[in-house]
Parts: structure tokens; sequence; C-alpha cells
């Protein structure tokens, strides 16, 4: 695997009675930001629980920090190391802020008294929180509410923070205060980000794994998905036909995304031009949508 600070997966196998949710996982992380993209139900969320211990695999091998989740001794030694923030994350909505984090942090074992309550101050501060640490968590806003639980996966400088859609509920200025953030951590730590929100992808990411059906479909760089798009992208004046994906634009014209092996519509139609594909393209022809914007 890449070191102590990722994850290493061998044919992971994860099952829910007989459905395979994760169907022969094969990866290995190392520092710096991954993101993993996919539909809903192709096994992101899956992946992610097994990654925080969270849940247990069917079949295969799973390290974490170099370390077995099988074995209650080292998973408990991989969560004082990692860092998770959850789809949806629950709170106690009679606790204060500074009232969470401080008991999150005595789960971690995060030294003691003093050294524990320095640590819940700076990751408040470290989501822009610390002068509602005071607050009830059931007077704070869902945006609040969500940089809380991205605190609460900071405590004590994880080595793995897994992220599962985080940054659901923020506005554009917390959005770059995130990824701003992150991307310092990446800098020591593996950082796993997964999210249907393509452009946090693009910035943040050196990396993009893609999931369907509980496999991998790429793993690469965001420019190499980029590249499988190129040619295969264009705008025109006229709504295309059936079996392609496409959108109305803000000018009237339509977006249209042609799938791989269909043939380019002869003659072109009316106002045709190339255009450069982005992240979401790439990403939408490689999952196969089709008809998209009917």
């Amino acid at each position: 695997m890449e070191g102590a600070s990722g994850v290493s997966a061998r044919g992971l196998v994860r099952t829910y009675g007989t459905r395979r949710a994760l169907d022969g996982i094969d990866l290995d992380l190392g520092p710096g930001v991954t993101g993993l993209l996919g539909r809903n139900g192709a096994g992101k969320t899956t992946l992610m629980r097994c990654l925080s211990t969270d849940l247990e695999i069917s079949d295969g091998e799973l390290r974490v920090l170099d370390r077995s989740p099988e074995r209650s001794t080292e998973r408990t030694e991989i969560r004082r190391n990692m860092g998770y923030l959850p789809q949806n994350p629950s709170f106690y909505p009679h606790f204060t802020a500074f009232g969470l984090l401080d008991y999150m942090a005595v789960l971690k074992d995060l030294g003691g008294r003093r050294e524990r309550h320095e640590e819940v101050r700076r990751a408040l501060r470290r989501v822009d929180l610390y002068d509602r640490r005071h607050s009830r968590i059931r007077r704070l806003s869902g945006g609040m509410r969500q940089r809380l639980g991205l605190a609460t996966a900071l405590l004590g400088d994880p080595r793995l923070l897994l992220l599962d859609e985080p940054t659901v509920g923020l506005d554009p200025e917390q959005r770059i205060r995130f990824r701003d953030l992150v991307s310092e951590l990446a800098v020591r730590s593996t950082v796993v980000l997964s999210t249907h929100q393509i452009e946090d992808v693009a910035a943040l990411c050196r990396r993009v794994v893609c999931l369907d059906g509980g496999r991998i479909i790429f793993d690469g760089s965001p420019g190499e998905l980029v590249d499988r798009a190129r040619g295969r992208v264009w705008e025109q004046d006229t709504r295309p036909e059936e079996g392609v994906t496409s959108w109305r634009l803000a000018d009237g014209r339509h977006r249209v995304l042609l799938p791989v092996g269909a043939p380019a519509p002869e003659p072109a139609p009316p106002g045709r031009v190339a255009v450069e594909p982005s992240l979401e393209d790439a990403y939408l022809l490689l999952t196969g949508a089709v008809g998209g914007g009917r």
C-alpha cells in the first residue's frame, strides 16, 4: 500500500443479501485528495463506510493506515487517526458546538482536558464556528451543522480524512474556504472526497475514481478523464435528436454530448461548434447517460 498514511484494498466485496454493493474493488490511496464519483447506488457511500470501519467487508482484503479493520485493537487505532464526515451526520441537538466536539475528542482520546479543549477550539476556528461555540446544535443552520460535522472530522489532524458530500449546504464563500482547508490537509494526509459536486473534484483532486455498479470504471487524473470526451462535445442552435445527452443553455443554444460509439449526425445541425469538454461532460459520457435535458 501507499505507506502508513493510506488505504489498500484487494478484491473488496460488500454484499447486502444477494446484492453486491461493492464487487471486487482494487484500490491504493496515498497522500493527496482523491475524488470518488458515481451515480446514486454506485457504491460510493458503502465504500466510504468500509474505509471508515463502520461496515465490515464481506470478502477480500482491506488495510487502512497499515492496519486491519477486522482486528478490534487495530480498528481502534485506525479510528484514532482518522476523520470521517458521513453523508448525513446526526448530532445530539441539546449539545453545544463546543460540547459536541469535546465529547468526540474524548472518544478519540486526544490528551488531557487542557490539551483537548485547545484542539476543540482550533477545530472550531478552522471551520469558522468559534463564535458559535456556545450555541445549541438545534439552533444552528444547516450549513453550520455541516461545518460542525467537518470540525469533528478534523479533530486530531487525522492522517486519513473521509468526506462524504462535505459541501452540501455551504455557500460559495464557505466552499472556497473548505477547498483551501482540504488542500492544506492533503499535503500530509490521505483525503477521500465522495461527492456529486463535480466542481469540487475539479478544484481539489489530483486523482478521480469513478464507481458504477460497485466496480471501478475509471481511475486516473481529472485531465485524463476529460481527454476521453474530446471531440464528443459541441453546441448547436437546435435541439438534437433523441439518443444523446443534451440540455438548453441560458442563451438558447444546446450543449450536446455524443456517446462513445455513436456517429455524429450528418448533415451538421445549424450552428454546430465543437467546444472544450468539462469534467462534468466527461463524467456524464463515462457513466453512459443519454437523453438528458428532455
